[in-house]
């Protein structure tokens, strides 16, 4: 019998890409994001590969989006045995200049999210004895600077997602938190000034990150191995060992970087 994946954030980066991994294994597979037009793209590709997928249009900050995601997943198919929560938006202002309503949009899509489509998905996913997946970050592991708000929402996520790991301890629920460093995507593009705009600019190479495809079999393999945390690239775990052995070392590495970015904050 096909397993059922829920990915939001599907209609461009990690999540395409975990789509197309999807598709791959032969899951029934639904896509969520607010964009119906890119996810029917997206939907086109994974069909191609032999994928079962369904589309539903989620904006995850809301509530009512969110139980509608798990609602239409269970209609179509019956069960969910994946829930990945990869939708996120990222900002990029000093905190003191920052509009409060970009704080919260950025928690609402990044934190709320995760809170509730895994709240509505997870009476199938203790009765599949399934995954559930939060997509966080090296930023949720240590803060950055300009960040203020993308890292508050990730380290958010990574205690939501410890919390439910040790209650169900004894259900046989997998809980995964995901943290994959810089990856190319479009997300830097579209990250939030000050002022709640998208920068339009990524202040980075894209072209040297790693790359989405990389990521998504990175976390499906770590799926499949029901492993509770997953770090990527060699910076991103070099992080990891810097913050617990090394935090004053840490501080100043990770300033003088966001001060070398394309238009820092810190200029």
């Amino acid at each position: 019998m096909k397993k059922t994946v829920v990915i939001t954030g599907a209609s461009s980066g990690i999540g395409e890409a975990l789509a197309y991994c999807a598709a791959k294994a032969n899951y029934n597979i639904v896509i969520a994001a607010r964009s119906k037009e890119k996810l029917e793209k997206v939907k086109l590709n994974c069909d191609g590969i032999g994928g079962n997928t369904l589309i539903v249009p989620c904006d995850v900050s809301l509530q009512n989006d969110c139980e509608h995601l798990i609602n239409a997943t269970i209609k179509e198919f019956g069960a969910i045995d994946i829930l990945i929560n990869n939708a996120g938006i990222t900002m990029r202002a000093l905190f003191a200049d920052c509009d409060l309503s970009v704080i919260e949009r950025v928690m609402g899509v990044n934190f709320w999210g995760t809170v509730y489509c895994t709240k509505f998905a997870i009476p199938y996913l203790l009765k599949s004895k399934g995954s559930v997946v939060g997509v966080s970050s090296i930023a949720g592991v240590k803060g950055l600077p300009a960040r203020t708000g993308y890292s508050a929402s990730k380290f958010a996520i990574f205690g939501f997602l410890e919390s439910l790991r040790l209650e169900n301890m004894k259900t046989g629920l997998h809980v995964l938190v995901a943290c994959p460093g810089y990856t190319a995507s479009n997300t830097r593009n579209a990250a939030l000034n000050k002022n709640g705009e998208s920068q339009s600019e990524s202040p980075l190479d894209e072209s040297k990150l790693m790359q989405p495809e990389t990521v998504a079999k990175a976390i499906f393999k770590s799926i499949a191995n029901r492993k509770p945390y997953l770090y990527l690239t060699f910076e991103g775990k070099a992080t990891v060992f810097l913050s617990k052995f090394f935090p004053r070392l840490l501080d100043k590495l990770v300033y003088n970087k966001v001060a070398k970015e394309k238009d820092s904050p810190f200029k």
